[in-house]
């Protein structure tokens, strides 16, 4: 296989935002290496190689890629669908066996339906790895749960393996404008698709024409969290075989004991069924941030205004010094109930509806 990348060079002698974009995901993906070679189209010569091949394909935008493979050829001219179906190329080897795998792979044999985990739950298994692992278990049926600054380091992790994945985020309608335009920057970043799940406006109209905007302040959390977050969570996972979070065992008293990787039993579905992987669980705040400092990945601009955990903007204060990192989420409870419901299953979800 000939993979030919074509670039535009600009009159002043550089190349095209969109090109060095482009090579800067390929990078990211580790797949840069795959480019056999770069034909430049020169935006002051026409007759350049690149415009050239432009003219031959019927292509107008720089950049594009020409795939030729055992005589045939193939344009693409989404960076993001070509890296796309690299990554498939890379990640078609044979299925991990058990002992290399915290799941057991189907990758080529959809009769195997049930997966094993490692008796020791991979707690000595590095993060990257633990996101490898799942990927080749489980592919774009492991879906990463997309909301603060861990679930970039998982996106970041996952591009590097080169192995198909799935991200997906939950917009409950009532997040800060800076993490809408987070998310946008993250799928600009990496040329990942994001998907956003809203919530199922009748349970949220009904509650809202009963109790007003804010009934989380007099009557506990739970209840809007249920319509607007755990419900979507619970039906976007239905497409799913497997998710992976950010979550880390420093961030609360309820996730002390959290499991790098168990069956998932929260979400209404049976032992073997929804395996979920915490990748991060062992890591504190401070490697977090080591990592994202080190690997440059994007951050929502609430962190430089002293928030530290995010989530909607009425349920989310800036963190004060000396307080713990989600100190500034539900701060009005008790700390020992704070979790929306998307981790683990509420007893009391409020009166209903």
């Amino acid at each position: 296989m000939t993979i030919t990348m074509v670039k535009k060079r600009l009159a002043n002698g550089g190349a095209c935002k969109k090109c060095d974009q482009a090579e800067d995901m390929l990078k990211t993906r580790q797949l840069w290496d795959r480019i056999g070679r770069v034909a430049w189209a020169d935006e002051t010569n026409p007759d350049s190689e690149g415009n050239r091949l432009a003219r031959e394909h019927g292509v107008e935008l720089a950049p594009f890629f020409i795939v030729e493979d055992n005589g045939h050829t193939k344009v693409y001219t989404s960076t993001v669908k070509f890296a796309q179906d690299l990554a498939a190329q890379s990640s078609a080897a044979p299925t991990p066996s058990s002992t290399d795998s915290p799941v057991r792979g189907r990758l080529n044999d959809p009769s195997v339906v049930r997966y094993s985990i490692p008796a020791d739950g991979l707690e000595r298994v590095p993060p990257r790895d633990v996101v490898k692992q799942a990927l080749l278990a489980f592919g774009e049926k492991c879906g990463i749960a997309f909301s603060g600054a861990e679930d970039v380091v998982l996106i970041d992790m996952a591009l590097k393996t080169g192995l198909p994945f799935s991200v997906f985020s939950i917009d409950t309608g009532r997040l800060h404008p800076e993490t809408y335009r987070f998310i946008d920057k993250v799928r600009q970043h990496y040329g990942v698709e994001i998907h956003l799940v809203s919530p199922d406006p009748l349970p949220v109209e009904a509650l809202v024409r009963k109790k007003g905007l804010y009934s989380f302040y007099e009557d506990g959390h739970q209840e809007c969290c249920e319509v607007r977050k755990v419900s979507s969570l619970r039906r976007v996972l239905k497409g799913y075989e497997a998710w992976m979070t950010g979550q880390r065992r420093d961030q609360s008293p309820t996730r002390t004991d959290l499991a790098v990787v168990a069956w998932d039993t929260t979400q209404q579905r049976s032992p073997g069924e929804l395996c979920k992987f915490n990748p991060l669980a062992a890591w504190s705040l401070s490697e977090t941030w080591n990592y994202i400092r080190a690997n440059g990945v994007p951050t929502n601009e609430l962190h430089e205004r002293g928030f530290i955990s995010i989530g909607c903007e009425p349920c989310t204060r800036t963190t004060r010094p000396g307080e713990h990192e989600r100190a500034g989420r539900w701060w009005w409870e008790d700390a020992t109930k704070r979790e929306c419901g998307l981790h683990v299953p509420h007893v009391d979800r409020g009166a209903g509806i």
